[in-house]
């Protein structure tokens, strides 16, 4: 995944949950575009999940993105292969 699609991700209008999908089979879940730092260079992100853990992720690795809609009944914070 390229960064710009990363943030593009990011600054959807409106905002809309989404999960990382990674080439580990793991996925991370970004509630809020505020829970997301990027590097520099754009090509590693961090995001921080409500419990105050944390999720380094080369976009290298990232397989795909699922958006969820305010009407889905659960939303995935993470998930394990």
């Amino acid at each position: 995944m390229t960064t710009e699609q990363f943030r593009a991700a990011l600054k959807r209008e409106p905002f809309a949950p989404f999960a990382v999908h990674l080439a580990d089979g793991r996925s991370v879940g970004v509630k809020h575009p505020e829970q997301v730092a990027m590097s520099q260079g754009g090509r590693t992100v961090v995001v921080v999940q409500p419990d105050d853990s944390w999720n380094a992720i080369d976009l290298l690795l990232v397989t795909d993105i699922e958006f969820f809609g305010s009407g889905d009944r659960e939303f995935p914070d993470r998930r394990s292969a």
